[in-house]
């Protein structure tokens, strides 16, 4: 068995693009519209996942934009989406730099989380042993729900 992809809905193309590719640093891998399921399918990685996306096809990240629109709502049997970073305080800074607001701060120096447009949880994990704490994240307070 090998892990290929996980799709999420999205409701706006250039605001999820914004999210996952300019503000987390996702890359984008490819994109197809379904002319007969009235969809765009994005195919997206993380930095160092590029050369095995490229070779495997995943593990990928799938955006499906349906051309009709339609409400998406979360339900708690989907947790979350998980990434590891180099550095958790300079992509959360960068993050909220571009507007995203840090609804779980890494107060820990190992662990935040924040949304996409569309409400889906995003965790963020301090790549080897967590940083020292250091404000302001030390006393950050949480925003939301995550």
């Amino acid at each position: 068995m090998e892990y290929l992809h996980t799709m999420v809905r999205i409701s706006d193309i250039a605001a999820s693009l914004d999210f996952y590719c300019d503000k987390l640093g996702l890359v984008e891998m490819s994109r197809r519209d379904l002319e007969k399921a009235e969809a765009t399918l994005i195919f997206l990685a993380a930095p160092e996942d590029v050369e095995r996306a490229k070779q495997d096809k995943s593990p990928m990240l799938e955006l499906t934009y349906n051309w009709t629109p339609e409400e998406y709502t979360g339900g708690r049997n989907f947790g979350h989406l998980a990434f590891r970073v180099d550095d958790i305080y300079e992509t959360c800074q960068r993050m909220m730099d571009g507007g995203v607001t840090i609804n779980r701060p890494p107060r820990d120096g190992h662990m935040a989380f924040v949304k996409s447009p569309d409400g889906i949880s995003i965790e963020l994990l301090q790549k080897g042993d967590a940083k020292e704490p250091k404000e302001p994240w030390a006393s950050m307070e949480n925003t939301g729900s995550w």
